[in-house]
């Protein structure tokens, strides 16, 4: 019932599109670093609809396990009505997670700081990707240090929806740390690490738990639990039944869409 309500809900999501003109910015850096691997990868597209002000913002964090992928806006986000963020950041095995995960904490805050030029709206701002995206997504959210850094509060997020993100210590830190891809771990680079009572809204989507890569389903499913018991009364798990790892993300927007709807009609209503 799950995968058809899904399917459903993203066919009238599209049937329901915006007669608009929308407009790409590419290649915008982002980042203060200045050594040549930042200059050359640390840039993000922006694509958003004419004359519109006080718009949804997607920020998009592709996928590829950290070593891998390009910034992209997903074609499920396009005449939406949204601005839409594409984001590259530094890879594995060139630099360090932590390298990583600060890129994308810079690529976020230079929205915060930038996005009102767009037409989006910094209180409507949603964080989200898909496999490593995912996992990024969930570490802005979940520790505060990151975002911090750059002068934006975690917390100022509308809602961080992570796309089948890991949830213990991503298996390609783990390869760097010399571990076995099945050697689960939790240390300072595992969103379960940081559980917290107090933060945004943090819808976790995920694939069938039997077709999910390296047990995602049931890593999320233990992080949604703990947030729960730590207090934290925004968190829902989805499970797509019938789709894999990959095949997961296209009925996820149909997800991402609903959340994205009901949280700013509360927002309207505060």
């Amino acid at each position: 019932m799950k995968q058809l309500y899904c399917l459903l809900l993203s066919l009238l999501l599209v049937a329901s599109g915006y007669a608009q003109e929308y407009f790409w910015t590419r290649d915008i850096p982002y980042t203060a670093k200045t050594d040549d691997y930042s200059r050359e990868r640390l840039k993000l597209d922006v694509y958003y609809p004419q004359g519109q002000r006080d718009c949804p913002v997607v920020v998009w964090f592709h996928g590829g396990g950290l070593e891998a992928g390009q910034k992209e806006v997903p074609q499920e986000l396009r005449g939406r009505g949204y601005v839409v963020v594409g984001v590259n950041y530094r890879l594995l095995s060139k630099v360090t997670v932590d390298k990583t995960i600060d890129d994308a904490a810079e690529a976020v805050a230079w929205v915060m700081h930038n996005i009102v030029r767009y037409g989006g709206s910094t209180r409507k701002v949603f964080v989200t990707g898909h496999s490593a995206g995912g996992y990024l997504s969930m570490m802005l959210c979940l520790n505060k240090a990151w975002l911090n850094r750059y002068g934006v509060d975690a917390d100022s997020i509308a809602a961080y929806i992570p796309f089948s993100g890991q949830a213990i210590t991503h298996y390609n830190v783990r390869k760097m740390q010399g571990l076995d891809a099945l050697k689960p771990t939790i240390d300072e680079y595992a969103p379960l690490y940081w559980v917290r009572k107090d933060c945004p809204p943090f819808i976790l989507i995920c694939g069938d738990r039997e077709l999910e890569l390296y047990g995602r389903y049931d890593e999320n499913q233990y992080l949604a639990r703990m947030m729960k018991l730590v207090g934290h009364r925004q968190t829902v798990l989805y499970e797509l039944d019938g789709f894999d790892h990959g095949s997961m993300a296209h009925p996820a927007f149909g997800l991402l869409e609903k959340h994205i709807r009901e949280i700013i009609n509360k927002k309207a209503s505060e």
